[in-house]
């Protein structure tokens, strides 16, 4: 389930984990950041909100490429589909196209689909964090400079600890690093270069992830332009 009564942003990416299985977690307020300030919908999820087959809550309404809802009717960004399985060489090839792309929105729920995905495995917590990076770059493209810095020092935290040791040869230094740059940037008040740079998630050299090895060759301590 990536929708919260404010279905802007996924609540799963910025909530406390609350248990280590992919489940939809109970719905709660505000956006994945927390201060509620990303827009969309209102009060308006309650008895007329679309639900699926199954009666779940699902939101109906056309998004743009930042994953903003637009009126019923207008023309919109397809989403991506949830719950693929992919490789994590292909998790990793198809959020840093979509990065590339600027649509972070779409990056997040590919990889949201991985950190759903990984279960009892170690980095799980890694996929969350990157999740939780695009979900950043999603609120920065958007205005929201306060929830862009708290999702952006929040992935910092969650994929530093990953760094000596990245798997799949994801650049978790580096990513650490463009994130703590872009989220002081952000907070400065001045224009941040990593705005129009989008992240690098492998690093450079790395090889093409497989099986559940690390994956990788080298490890820059850079990303980014």
């Amino acid at each position: 389930m990536r929708e919260g009564p404010d279905p802007t942003v996924c609540e799963n990416c910025g909530a406390t984990e609350r248990a280590p299985a992919p489940a939809p977690l109970p719905g709660g307020g505000g956006d994945a950041s927390g201060d509620g300030d990303a827009g969309g919908d209102s009060g308006a999820a309650g008895a007329g909100r679309d639900r699926d087959e199954e009666g779940r809550a699902r939101n109906a309404r056309p998004r743009d490429g930042l994953g903003r809802p637009l009126p019923y009717g207008a023309p919109g960004v397809e989403r991506q589909p949830e719950g693929v399985p992919r490789t994590p060489g292909q998790t990793l090839e198809e959020a840093q196209r979509l990065l590339d792309d600027g649509r972070p929105f779409h990056a997040h729920e590919v990889l949201e689909d991985a950190w759903k995905a990984a279960l009892e495995k170690p980095e799980r917590p890694l996929w969350r964090a990157m999740a939780q990076l695009a979900v950043g770059v999603t609120h920065a493209a958007r205005g929201n400079t306060k929830g862009a810095v708290a999702l952006l020092e929040r992935a910092a935290d969650g994929i530093e600890p990953f760094a000596a040791a990245p798997p799949f040869g994801i650049d978790a230094a580096g990513l650490t690093s463009w994130a703590r740059r872009f989220a002081a940037g952000l907070s400065a008040g001045g224009t941040a270069p990593e705005a129009g740079r989008p992240p690098r998630l492998r690093a450079t050299g790395a090889t093409e992830p497989t099986g559940e090895g690390s994956g990788q060759s080298e490890n820059t301590g850079e990303t980014g332009g």
